[in-house]
């Protein structure tokens, strides 16, 4: 199993610089990716100040040199498609290929509607999979088009492309028990699993998570399955379980959430410096 800590972009975590630190330090205490929120409104961060996940993550790349870095997870939906595919192949390349983008519909959909932007859940995933199929298209350096329902692209070829080869690795979030985001998921690197009711999945919910994708698998390709939450505590948000449980059906990342709930970004530095939570 690997290790991760996600980070929101808001409150004390909008300082970049202390979040470019912090991840250097995270990197020195052996854990394996360092990942950032993806939120635009002050209706998603109870009005706290909210940093640019792009912006951040290049500072991050550049304070460096090992560890995977990425978003947890983008709203592809609320995003141009070819403006996210040029950010993404640039910040791959900026970090040397260490990139993984995780996506979703967004939450709260007051992201969207807040803008006068289609809030609609169905809407969102539409436009989430034609949006993949867009990045996918225009990360291959290849002459590409594209007509779907939402997005239309002539004749064009972004250069240059990612290091990474065949793709950026793609992991899809999904909220548990709904099928859809998990067949979905199927389709790319990696799925990040959210229990419907926010509370910590079981290892049983887990091990059937990664049956159901199997099942819909066409290739052999690696894949990820994805867990965040708090490893230890009393918290809400705090997994009981002992991770090696969650390990042995079928997880091959955790992702320890820290948050200013839980402490500011300078009060967790001497946890971030402890190394991550081993089974």
């Amino acid at each position: 199993m690997h290790f991760g800590i996600t980070v929101p972009n808001f409150g004390s975590y909008a300082d970049i610089r202390a979040l470019a630190d912090l991840t250097r330090d995270a990197e020195a205490a052996g854990w394996d990716g360092f990942f950032v929120w993806d939120h635009i409104s002050p209706a998603a961060s109870e009005g706290a100040p909210i940093a640019d996940p792009w912006i951040a993550l290049a500072a991050i790349a550049l304070a460096t040199e090992r560890i995977r870095i990425g978003t947890m997870v983008t709203p592809v939906a609320r995003r141009r498609p070819w403006k996210l595919a040029r950010e993404t192949a640039t910040l791959d390349r900026l970090s040397g290929g260490r990139l993984i983008l995780g996506v979703g519909l967004g939450f709260p959909p007051g992201e969207y509607s807040v803008f006068g932007e289609d809030a609609d859940d169905r809407v969102r995933a539409r436009k989430l999979d034609e949006g993949l199929d867009v990045l996918a298209g225009l990360w291959s350096g290849r002459p590409f088009r594209y007509d779907g329902a939402h997005y239309h692209i002539s004749d064009t070829t972004f250069a240059p492309a990612p290091v990474q080869s065949p793709r950026i690795p793609v992991w899809v979030a999904g909220m548990w028990p709904h099928r859809a985001p998990f067949r979905r998921a199927a389709r790319w690197d990696g799925a990040f699993p959210i229990h419907a009711d926010i509370t910590p999945l079981s290892p049983d919910e887990v091990r059937e998570i990664s049956a159901y994708v199997r099942a819909h698998r066409t290739g052999d390709a690696p894949f990820d399955l994805v867990l965040s939450g708090e490893s230890s505590g009393d918290g809400p948000f705090a997994w009981k379980q002992p991770l090696a449980r969650y390990e042995e059906a079928g997880a091959t990342w955790w992702l320890e959430t820290i948050t200013d709930w839980r402490g500011s970004i300078g009060n967790m530095r001497d946890y971030v410096r402890n190394g991550p939570p081993r089974p």
